[in-house]
């Protein structure tokens, strides 16, 4: 893993060539991928192409953004006109679209180099990375392991050094599991930060983009680029977050809150450790930490999945192999050509997903389901708003446990949904959110700890998970896999 920033400036100061660090980084690709799988795809002529083109625009000394010349990738899920956009699903396996997402743009118009694209879950559904058309994507600490999900690809690829820093998703915890899975950093930026035209919409109320990189200043320096105001996305706002007071290391005067029913049964010995530890360190470092209570989060899962899926059924029903996607082919009606289409192009877990979601926006179970869930969800949103009055942050697990080995959970749905335990609430409410690296489980994998901030309040989570970082090393260490041996 590499700071982007640094490799960034090292650019500017002529002491690397974009050229040659796009080769090492597609060098590194085509090394790990036979076992890592984080790629749905590489574009590598174009990639170096851009790379020649923005190196002469250094070399002629044009002034470039802050992270012009650094190569990246970007979530299969996220419109790039130039390479496919799959989802990582056979329904849109052979789908490359017309238009770029703004996100895409925003990178490109930054100076960003584009390598490819990261696997996932089918559709960003699942919290594993397993669900995939493509295959599953494996953790760069232990291949025997998953990477977390949806954003595994992105996760894994900027854990094992494939790339600096990435694009990932967040619709449940799709970002901040798979960087605690896997060591690295990652923000969940607050609802309507970060443009979605573009991402392909799996739950359209909870979706955002954000950033997966080796530190929490990259992450800052990622959204910066990609944030704010888009006339094409309606949710989208003007908040974009200024993080230049973020970086001082001092905590003095921050409040916060660590919630006692989340440290309850469920949560691993192995995962609260380091949590509990990461704790007494932000408070050497000045800040003032205090048990509190979200009892209204135990109602959490049962909300998300009742609105995501109903959001989803009625995203995804565009796919019917009429305009794009999968066609299959002999089928003599158009209701047989809905039916196989779906079928066949969809995965499981999707499909899963899709009947729960149509049966309760159905007749007679509308109201006993989603309009419960709805209403569940503003009072979730209401206990984050009054724990607000007394923290600034709250602190708390990613997920109950590290890795689980590939394969675990993928006949127990509900045990993988419960995985999402302690994330999913920050997308009811449209919270922004962090996830950087706090130890170590006993079996030696990652451990991330979870800030959730106030809407809007990304400085200063950046502001903490900064002045935890730079007081550890955690962020620092490296998978097997990166040091020329096999990880596991």
């Amino acid at each position: 893993m590499e700071s982007a920033l640094i490799l960034a400036q090292q650019i500017k100061e002529k002491k690397l060539g974009c050229v040659e660090l796009t080769r090492h980084h597609l060098d590194t690709i085509k090394a790990l991928e036979p076992d890592l799988n984080a790629f749905t795809s590489l574009q590598e002529e174009a990639a170096l192409a851009r790379a020649a083109d923005i190196q002469a625009r250094i070399d002629a000394g044009e002034e470039l953004p802050p992270l012009a010349g650094v190569p990246m990738a970007i979530k299969d899920n996220i419109c790039t006109v130039d390479a496919p956009t799959t989802c990582a699903s056979k329904m849109l396996a052979a789908f490359t679209p017309p238009y770029n997402a703004t996100v895409t743009e925003k990178l490109l118009a930054g100076g960003a180099i584009p390598l490819g694209k990261l696997n996932m879950d089918e559709f960003a559904m699942g919290g594993s990375s397993e669900t995939s058309h493509f295959g599953p994507v494996k953790n760069p600490w232990d291949l025997s392991r998953v990477p977390g999900g949806s954003s595994g690809g992105s996760a894994a690829a900027v854990a094992a050094g494939e790339i600096p820093y990435a694009l990932g998703s967040d619709t449940g915890g799709s970002i901040r599991q798979p960087c605690s899975f896997c060591g690295v950093s990652g923000i969940k930026p607050t609802y309507g930060t970060v443009s979605r035209y573009g991402l392909v919409a799996f739950a359209s109320s909870l979706d955002q983009v954000g950033p997966v990189a080796s530190t929490i200043e990259d992450c800052a320096a990622i959204l910066t680029l990609i944030g704010g105001r888009d006339v094409k996305d309606s949710t989208s706002t003007d908040h974009l977050p200024d993080f230049s007071d973020a970086f001082t290391g001092d905590l003095r005067g921050l409040k916060i809150g660590i919630p006692k029913n989340y440290f309850a049964a469920g949560l691993d010995d192995g995962v609260a450790a380091p949590i509990l530890t990461a704790a007494r360190q932000l408070e050497a470092l000045g800040a003032t930490v205090a048990e509190m209570e979200l009892p209204l989060a135990d109602y959490a899962i049962a909300a998300y999945y009742v609105v995501a899926c109903a959001e989803a059924s009625s995203n995804l029903s565009r796919y019917d192999g009429v305009k794009y996607g999968f066609r299959p082919e002999g089928v003599g009606s158009l209701p047989e050509l809905y039916l196989s289409a779906r079928s066949q192009g969809f995965g499981l877990e999707v499909k899963r997903r899709i009947m729960l979601g149509s049966f309760v926006l159905s007749s007679g179970y509308f109201d006993a389901y989603y309009q419960r869930a709805l209403k569940a969800r503003r009072l979730i949103k209401g206990s984050f708003d009054d724990a607000f009055r007394d923290f600034d942050l709250i602190l708390c697990p990613n997920a109950p446990t590290a890795a689980f080995p590939l394969g675990e959970n993928c006949q127990d749905p509900l045990k993988m949904y419960l995985g999402d335990i302690y994330t999913v609430s920050v997308n009811l409410a449209g919270l922004p959110a962090v996830s950087v690296p706090c130890g170590f489980s006993p079996e030696g994998l990652p451990v991330g700890l979870q800030f959730i901030g106030r809407p809007y309040g990304e400085a200063t989570l950046v502001r903490a998970a900064h002045a935890f970082q730079r007081s550890t090393d955690y962020h620092l260490a490296r998978p097997a896999l990166t040091k020329g041996g096999t990880a596991g």
